[in-house]
């Protein structure tokens, strides 16, 4: 299959996509113009790492595949692994290579385990937290079954975190229906700091709580993760940052995230996800924009009509349906427009893992 790399938002995300589903469908993939909308195009270091680890987990035959390079030729074979150990060899996002491999693991024949080094909280990326506390909640009731453990933070510019995990084999998943305003029950949420003065956390924790009581929320709670030196989960450079979730009705998770800066005092940090976190509750959607974009491929494979409202269509999750629609030949309808609340349809594939040693 010829794909256009340049497609959409024209980013890693196209990558990502197809490469999982090149290797659960079964479909060689030959992409061109990867990246090319981006300042430096083609295959980063990142990217190699979902490249290589989508790779060994079907034995894929690959060409192309080096830091630069504009176009890939990936043809997969079955999908078999019982471990994988990979390292981004940067402070690259960990979670953005789970993108990839966790769709392949889902249909692989047993359980996996797996091992990923590199960035854990990264801008322009969901972090450990929202992954773990968001994400895979979500999809567990479109019957995705993965653990996450967090080994060791990881931030920029060394990178060298650490996160360990397992998936469980589906014989198909789910498909997921999520409308409606969410009545949300409580916020729930972690400020964390490495290699900072622990009054950093606290400033950010308290700064965003007071934001979200007086907005009218009453039961708000955020713990504090001060990790130093001595600490095994520590990172290697400092960093900061924060992650709120509303807990709502039926399961509804909500996320935003926010990562300290440089000369940016912990109050702004914290007040700042607060607001990230009311706007998007004041969309009056179940879905926030992040996830939208993170379930598009599941729903894609599902065996059934996923629907589901997002608090805001983005350019990512709208190019991620469009990848689905063109490898995996789901129908897909969106109503709304960007940057607003919208309905996504996804009639899934219904796709069946024949791979599984209990099938």
């Amino acid at each position: 299959m010829e794909l256009d790399g340049s497609i959409g938002e024209g980013g890693g995300q196209v990558l990502r996509i197809a490469l999982a589903l090149s290797a659960v469908l079964s479909k060689p993939l030959h992409i061109t113009n990867i990246r090319r909308k981006r300042q430096n195009p083609g295959l980063r270091s990142q990217h190699l790492t979902a490249v290589n680890a989508v790779q060994k987990a079907c034995s894929a035959r690959v060409r192309q595949a080096f830091i630069g390079s504009t176009e890939l030729y990936f043809t997969p074979n079955r999908i078999s692994t019982a471990g994988l150990e990979l390292d981004t060899g940067t402070a690259g996002s960990t979670m953005l290579v789970l993108q990839s491999l966790l769709p392949v693991l889902c249909f692989s024949p047993s359980q996996t385990s797996f091992t990923i080094r590199g960035g854990t909280n990264n801008p322009n990326a969901p972090t450990y937290e929202y992954f773990e506390r968001v994400f895979l909640p979500s999809v567990a009731s479109m019957a995705v079954d993965a653990e996450l453990t967090l080994l060791r933070r990881g931030f920029y510019p060394r990178g060298n975190g650490l996160v360990k995990g397992l998936c469980r084999p589906v014989r198909k998943l789910n498909p997921i229906k999520l409308t409606g305003e969410p009545e949300v029950l409580e916020v729930k949420g972690v400020a964390y700091t490495s290699r900072l003065p622990s009054h950093v956390a606290d400033r950010m924790a308290k700064s965003c709580e007071k934001y979200l009581v007086e907005k009218g929320f009453e039961n708000v709670y955020v713990e504090k993760e001060a990790l130093t030196e001595a600490d095994e989960k520590c990172a290697v450079d400092a960093g900061a940052g924060i992650c709120l979730i509303a807990l709502c009705e039926n399961g509804v998770r909500i996320g935003v995230d926010r990562l300290g800066e440089r000369g940016v005092p912990a109050e702004k940090v914290g007040q700042a996800a607060a607001e990230d976190l009311v706007s998007e509750l004041q969309q009056k959607a179940p879905v926030d924009r992040h996830l939208g974009d993170m379930l598009s491929i599941y729903a894609a494979l599902a065996d059934g009509r996923s629907v589901y409202e997002v608090t805001r269509l983005t350019n990512h999750t709208v190019t991620s349906l469009q990848i689905c629609e063109i490898i995996a030949g789901c129908r897909v309808g969106v109503h709304g427009s960007l940057n607003d609340k919208a309905l996504i349809e996804v009639d899934g594939i219904g796709l069946v893992n024949r791979n599984l040693k209990s099938a």
